[in-house]
């Protein structure tokens, strides 16, 4: 029994990690449709958003029938409840990157035009943490997700940098409103997917060492 429970674990982990191949690509085709201008790339992120919540459905199928059919141990029940938590945030990546794709898609309209803020930058630093955060659940390596709790910060800084220049420039310029008011929210939208890779990072600390660190990153140093 022992036995046909963790086959059971690695094929909802094994589910997991499609999701979240799904979910990172979403991100980097609306990045690369935002880089390109191109909005035929922004069709195939909206294409992708009904199979990214189908998989989220049956993930969280999967998880729920073990805790109801099986009496996992204490390590086993942290990691199907933090399965099921990242779930969540690796769907709600995938929002965030439909967000970018329809903002792209709206800027298409109006000129393209300079704008005062490096939303590639920005968009390589999320990405780069949901990838650590990942790994890291992969390896169950607690220092890779601190590594990732580490750079929330920076994401922070440089969206509040965006806000700033991009306000500016709205009321020096406010013909470039619209491309501006786009921009702005795509630069929220990459600082909320840094928010849902730190989610990841601490359920892995979760899942492997039994703390919660939630809203207490220093608290992750002490584990």
């Amino acid at each position: 029994m022992r036995i046909k429970f963790q086959q059971s674990l690695d094929d909802l982990k094994e589910r997991l990690l499609i999701m979240a191949g799904l979910a990172e690509q979403a991100i980097q085709r609306s990045i690369e449709a935002y880089i390109t201008r191109d909005t035929s790339i922004c069709e195939l992120v909206l294409q992708a958003e009904p199979s990214i919540n189908k998989l989220e459905r049956e993930i969280d199928q999967m998880a729920l029938d073990l805790l109801a059919m099986e009496q996992p141990m204490a390590i086993d029940l942290r990691f199907i409840l933090s399965v099921i938590r990242i779930n969540a945030d690796l769907e709600r990546v995938g929002d965030q990157a439909v967000n970018i794709a329809m903002r792209v898609r709206e800027m298409g309209a109006f000129a393209n035009v300079d704008l005062p803020v490096d939303i590639p930058r920005l968009a390589s630093l999320a990405s780069a943490m949901v990838r650590k955060s990942l790994q890291a659940f992969i390896e169950g390596n607690v220092e890779l997700a601190q590594s990732v709790l580490a750079l929330d910060d920076q994401v922070d800084r440089m969206n509040d940098a965006a806000y700033q220049a991009l306000s500016t420039l709205i009321k020096e310029r406010p013909e470039l409103t619209p491309q501006s008011l786009n921009a702005l929210i795509i630069a929220r939208n990459l600082e909320r997917v840094g928010d849902h890779a730190t989610n990841i990072a601490e359920d892995v600390i979760f899942w492997v060492r039994g703390a919660d660190v939630r809203h207490n990153p220093a608290g992750a140093q002490a584990v």
